[in-house]
């Protein structure tokens, strides 16, 4: 799970790797101070705090998430039309992904993608739980929405 957000946060793995080293070493070194609730808000908040000491000056690039690419017809028992979908889907869920903005974003691939709790996202963020869970409803429509828009497009084109 570390892993996963450290490259959403960097956008290179061997950044992200360095940072979940970087991250532990933290951990590991002030393990006294922890008491014991939400461990992985806790790592988390230290990956965030590292990530902002080592790359302050350094602007952010954003992560770009590709769909999926289909899979041979032999690999699995899906038919053509199934695997159109999927890959529509995927690629409606990545376009509505990328409309978010930035605080949406990281707030849905942290409690959708990385299952984080609310409490959880919470505490990494900063932010009340009440404010995760106001944010998050809004943001999941926001991405609702975009995908019937896409899929409403796409039924218009001949």
């Amino acid at each position: 799970m570390l892993l996963r957000v450290a490259i959403s946060m960097t956008g290179q793995p061997a950044d992200a790797h360095d940072l979940v080293q970087d991250t532990l070493l933290r951990a590991w070194r002030s393990l006294d101070s922890f008491d014991g609730r939400y461990p992985r808000a806790w790592l988390l908040t230290i990956m965030r705090n590292a990530d902002h000491n080592r790359y302050r000056k350094a602007v952010p690039t954003p992560v770009e998430i590709q769909p999926s690419t289909p899979s041979p017809r032999g690999s699995d028992d899906r038919s053509a039309e199934e695997t159109a979908l999927t890959n529509e889907f995927d690629a409606d869920l990545a376009t509505a992904l990328d409309e978010l903005n930035e605080d949406a974003r990281t707030l849905v691939l942290l409690v959708d993608a990385d299952g984080l709790s609310y409490s959880e996202a919470s505490a990494y963020l900063g932010i009340p739980e009440g404010t995760v869970m106001s944010r998050l409803h809004r943001a999941r429509k926001r991405m609702k929405s975009s995908i019937e828009q896409q899929r409403k497009a796409r039924e218009v084109r001949p």
